[in-house]
């Protein structure tokens, strides 16, 4: 028997749809940078799908270069950014935040979230200090959907945060590295409403569907300026940048972003349920396509002789924590086949 995978989500290369579609343009000679019409056409598409006509809208490779980049590009060189303790930005970005000269500056975590009253708190504190022009300004704030933990923010308390970014006039910015799979869990959150309430955000394509790239959206189209030069200077501007035109093209045509991102949260719910029915229990309660448990040492060995998957932190005495992640494409057959297992 193939191993199982489960171990996270940009693990296979990409829909059969964008495979089918990079083929057909394999062939054709277009513009690089993005100046390619495909590109172009994919802009538009996103701008309609956020319903904000004047959106400046690019395309990049990869998240770590899209957070370095758009946080330098928001920031001066005396501000800093604000985010959980957990966020991506903070721990496993090898510092790229850092060493483009802007420091990270963490809040507490509450599974993956931090609380719009501990950023008041923040915010208030730091302007009520005399000596605060000699400290680090908080100059923007940023946020995951879904989070590191798989957890979302609530349509309020996001609303909440922004009204606290408009009053220290920060900017917020909303890492959508698996954005389809916190819409298809929350459908009481829509992209429209992220585009009103986020200064900058991304609509993530490596991790959903796509063979790599993330959509960069900002819907006053103010907020950041020369933004190729930009990019190319973080060694994130793609020669061949029809590759990302093509895919996001596809990716926001027929509602294809959102079918199968729902696969994710379907196939993820049934695993979750099956984990329960058969007494072990989250010990993070997660909506979204990442699945977290506390499970025996013994189990986990006996799991990883037919199963991959992630050990969160370091192993227990007698249990440790481990996440399970479905993508766009987990069938339920391989929760059946996991659960088996059990």
């Amino acid at each position: 028997m193939e191993k199982l995978h489960f171990d996270t989500d940009y693990m296979r290369g990409c829909h059969p749809e964008v495979m089918r579609r990079l083929i057909e343009t394999n062939m054709e000679q277009t513009a690089g940078y993005g100046n390619d019409p495909y590109t172009a056409h994919a802009c538009e598409l996103i701008r309609e799908a956020c319903g904000v006509p004047e959106a400046k809208v690019f395309l990049m490779v990869g998240g770590t270069q899209t957070n370095a980049t758009v946080i330098d590009g928001v920031l001066g060189h005396h501000e800093g950014v604000v985010c959980a303790e957990t966020g991506h930005i903070n721990v496993h970005e090898a510092g790229a935040v850092e060493a483009s000269g802007h420091k990270v500056l963490t809040l507490p975590s509450h599974d993956g979230k931090i609380l719009p009253s501990e950023l008041e708190e923040y915010f208030s504190s730091f302007y009520a200090d005399d000596t605060y022009e000699h400290m680090v300004y908080p100059g923007m704030v940023y946020i995951s959907y879904p989070t590191e933990f798989g957890t979302l923010y609530s349509l309020p308390e996001l609303k909440e945060i922004k009204e606290i970014c408009r009053k220290y006039n920060a900017p917020l910015f909303l890492d959508g590295a698996r954005l389809g799979y916190g819409l298809a869990a929350e459908p009481g959150v829509t992209l429209k409403e992220i585009a009103s309430i986020c200064d900058v955000f991304y609509i993530g394509g490596t991790k959903v569907g796509a063979l790599f790239g993330e959509a960069v959206v900002i819907p006053q189209g103010k907020l950041i300026s020369h933004v190729t030069t930009l990019v190319k200077q973080h060694g994130a501007l793609l020669a061949k940048g029809r590759l990302l035109g093509v895919q996001f093209e596809t990716l926001m045509t027929d509602g294809l972003y959102q079918r199968i991102s729902r696969q994710a949260i379907d196939t993820a719910m049934a695993l979750k349920k099956g984990f329960i029915s058969k007494g072990y229990r989250p010990f993070i309660d997660s909506p979204t396509n990442q699945q977290f448990f506390e499970l025996p040492n013994d189990l986990i060995r006996k799991l990883q002789e037919k199963c991959t998957f992630e050990l969160w932190g370091p192993p227990g005495k007698d249990t440790s924590k481990v996440r399970f992640v479905t993508d766009w494409a987990t069938s339920h057959q391989d929760v059946s086949m996991l659960l088996s297992l059990l």
